[in-house]
């Protein structure tokens, strides 16, 4: 276990085919259930998952993952597991997307691309305020783990100056480092820790899986060591930003102390 400091009080090579036909995108409507997840509401906008994202089994959700991304199955059903976790039904063996809203399980202050609880209850929404900062991050058409690092930490520091309810607990802090791991695992070089800013940019301005940028899913499947250790990077990333800020003399937050988290 590696222990990592942020500001706060308290989800490779391509190389598969395009999807079938039926997987076609097509955006959210009028009672259809989304999540503060991006990924699993571009699974249902393509169909991978329900479109109404509503009732979603362990083999829907399982087999949802792995055809379109190549997570592997035991991962798969550890997310379904934390899912099912947000239902607030004694024994639920199916969950709805919305569910996933509920603060501080697989929601997290500090979001790439949603505002934090306290400023707004929509999490299922983009916010493109809140991306804008997160993009900021990434000036090259190539991001690397250092600049998705910085982007993570960033936004913390912005939700943690800013939001008077702010925080990550134990499982937020995780969640908000496997957000960033997850996008460049899902579409970048996993072994190099890049991935083309395009895609990430296409992939959660538009909940869209982004196949007409040239994206295909990894050709082996994807696992929770992979999540692991890319977390781990990113985490070692924010690490070494805070470090040198700390040796120039700056300060990350003048309001609220510096803590440790563990991952």
């Amino acid at each position: 276990m590696r222990t990592i400091l942020v500001p706060v009080l308290t989800f490779a090579g391509f190389c598969s085919a395009f999807p079938e036909p039926s997987r076609g995108w097509r955006a959210s409507g009028p009672g259809d259930a989304r999540s503060p997840c991006p990924l699993l509401n571009a699974l249902a906008n393509h169909g991978y998952l329900p479109h109404d994202g509503r009732d979603i089994e362990r083999d829907t959700i399982v087999d949802a993952l792995e055809d379109a991304v190549n997570l592997d199955r035991p991962w798969s059903d550890i997310f379904f597991q934390e899912a099912l976790s947000t239902v607030p039904v004694a024994n639920a063996t199916r969950f709805s997307l919305h569910h996933l809203s509920q603060q501080n399980a697989i929601e997290h202050d500090a979001s790439l691309s949603r505002p934090d609880v306290f400023f707004s209850p929509h999490q299922d929404v983009f916010d493109p305020a809140v991306f804008a900062e997160t993009r900021s991050y990434w000036p090259d058409p190539v991001i690397t783990v250092r600049q998705a690092a910085a982007a993570c930490a960033g936004r913390v520091r912005t939700a943690n100056r800013t939001n008077p309810a702010f925080e990550l607990n134990r499982a937020g802090a995780p969640a908000s480092l496997a957000e960033t791991a997850v996008y460049i695992l899902a579409f970048g070089d996993v072994g190099a820790g890049t991935v083309r800013r395009e895609l990430v940019e296409h992939f959660f301005e538009n909940e869209r899986l982004p196949f007409e940028l040239g994206w295909e899913k990894s050709k082996f499947a994807l696992t929770q060591k992979h999540l692991e250790d890319m977390s781990g990077r990113v985490a070692a990333e924010s690490d070494a930003l805070l470090g040198e800020a700390a040796k120039m003399g700056i300060s990350i937050d003048a309001q609220r102390p510096l803590v440790r988290l563990e991952l």
